[in-house]
């Protein structure tokens, strides 16, 4: 049976209970902006105004994403492919869901809201001290927050040593890229890989 309404969903789980139901507030709290200051990582949900979606990963030291007040954040454009997916997709629809995480805690934190690409300098200036200082930044409208339970990470032992992936065990992104677009370019090691991304972090 294909599940095509809220009210299936209902009979197959019921309905949130106790903290569950009323977790969601409105703007930063004390703990959401801990959560944030030591995050160095978080996923950018976009999508744009035919509704093709984007996730976007988002990192830097601890502290890279600024807290502007209770319901404002900027997160700064680092320095990418310059596909530019993500910002496209706020240009035509504005719409964004952060996922934020912190290594070795299994709890998230989740903000839904709305964003602007900003180039305003006193903005820019707050991220003089990144290797490569970007050039746009987003501003963040928070509309709803949310700190997200522990089972999914839990469950996957994602910070687990024993979970580690062996990187010699794995293709190289070279070689991924290699097999998918079969281009011309030599498969690159990487040992390669990282020298020359370390020059654009």
């Amino acid at each position: 049976m294909k599940v095509t309404s809220e009210s299936q969903l209902r009979e197959l789980y019921g309905f949130p209970s106790g903290r569950a139901s009323k977790k969601s507030l409105f703007a930063l709290d004390p703990h959401a902006k801990n959560f944030i200051h030591q995050s160095p990582f978080l996923v950018l949900a976009t999508y744009n105004a035919s509704g093709k979606m984007d996730n976007s990963p988002r990192g830097g030291k601890p502290g890279f994403v600024k807290i502007l007040d209770d319901k404002h954040i900027l997160i700064p454009d680092s320095k990418g492919n310059n596909r530019l997916d993500s910002l496209v997709n706020i240009v035509e629809n504005g719409r964004v869901g952060l996922f934020f995480m912190l290594p070795g805690i299994d709890e998230t934190l989740r903000i839904n809201g709305s964003a602007e690409i900003r180039t305003d300098k006193h903005f820019l200036d707050q991220f003089t001290q990144e290797q490569n200082p970007p050039k746009t930044c987003l501003m963040i409208e928070i509309e709803e927050m949310f700190l997200h339970c522990a089972k999914a990470l839990m469950r996957s032992q994602l910070w687990s040593i024993e979970s580690q992936i062996a990187r010699d065990t794995f293709p190289t992104m070279g070689r991924m890229l290699k097999d998918q677009l079969n281009g011309p370019e030599e498969v690159e090691s990487h040992e390669d890989m990282v020298k020359r991304y370390q020059k654009d972090l």
